[in-house]
């Protein structure tokens, strides 16, 4: 997993037991005109350990996170090869199931900008295929050279959770051995940042950043935008048991 309070697993997990916050002031665009100025944004997260410089452009901010959590989860599952690719006797019998709320919405809005004040001709090639929220399947299946089913979940929040159940149904009707589930999201830009707080949805206690995520709390006043990528491999409990798999939940 990556969020803001960790690039990975191990360090989001110690940072949660240790009671810490990832809710701070937004830093990655001006927001001194917004009536929303905090989100859980990740700052210390380079695209280059994951992807190659020269293809970082071609994938939406979502996807780099994605991949950066798919390449922990697979890596943890044992299944990877020498080559840390999934063996080619399993990829056919292995698929990908991913969710994601909005997408690209930050290349939507940047490329937008970019189209009215530099002309159509000007947009990035990479554009449409770096904000469609499939092709973090595409991206994840061919970095790891898996070539089974293909699932992807647009429904908001429950994204995450349709793209586990949808690799469930995928595993008990024998489409698949294995899954690769991956949720993902990343709209702190400021169209997300706007576009949720002109609906009451976003918490304006700006001056108490760590204080604002607060849903169970009688002075509530809204959620808090983040960004991260979780993922988690999928297979029938005696293939897992029999391979000797680190198994996390039956």
């Amino acid at each position: 997993m990556i969020n803001s309070l960790g690039l990975n697993k191990e360090d989001s997990f110690l940072a949660i037991a240790k009671g810490e916050c990832g809710i701070k002031h937004i830093e990655s665009f001006d927001a001194s005109a917004f009536p929303v100025r905090i989100a859980g944004e990740i700052t210390d997260f380079d695209p280059t350990e994951v992807m190659n410089p020269k293809d970082v452009k071609k994938a939406g901010r979502f996807i780099q996170l994605a991949l950066k959590a798919t390449r922990e989860a697979m890596k943890d599952s044992g299944i990877l090869d020498a080559h840390n690719r999934c063996p080619e006797e399993l990829a056919n019998r292995m698929g990908v199931s991913s969710g994601s709320g909005i997408g690209g919405l930050g290349n939507i809005e940047a490329n937008s900008i970019f189209c009215f004040e530099k002309g159509p001709r000007k947009v990035n090639p990479f554009f449409i295929t770096s904000a469609l929220v499939n092709m973090i399947g595409g991206f994840t299946s061919i970095e790891f050279g898996i070539k089974g089913p293909n699932l992807s979940s647009v429904t908001a929040c429950a994204a995450g959770t349709h793209a586990i159940i949808e690799a469930v149904k995928t595993i008990l009707l024998n489409g698949a051995d294995k899954m690769l589930v991956v949720g993902a999201e990343s709209t702190i830009c400021p169209v997300g940042i706007g576009g949720f707080a002109s609906i009451k949805a976003l918490s304006t206690r700006n001056d108490e950043p760590k204080k604002a995520s607060r849903p169970f709390d009688k002075d509530r006043n809204g959620f808090v935008m983040g960004e991260g990528a979780g993922a988690l491999v999928l297979e029938e409990y005696e293939s897992a048991k029999k391979r000797g798999a680190k198994i996390y939940a039956e």
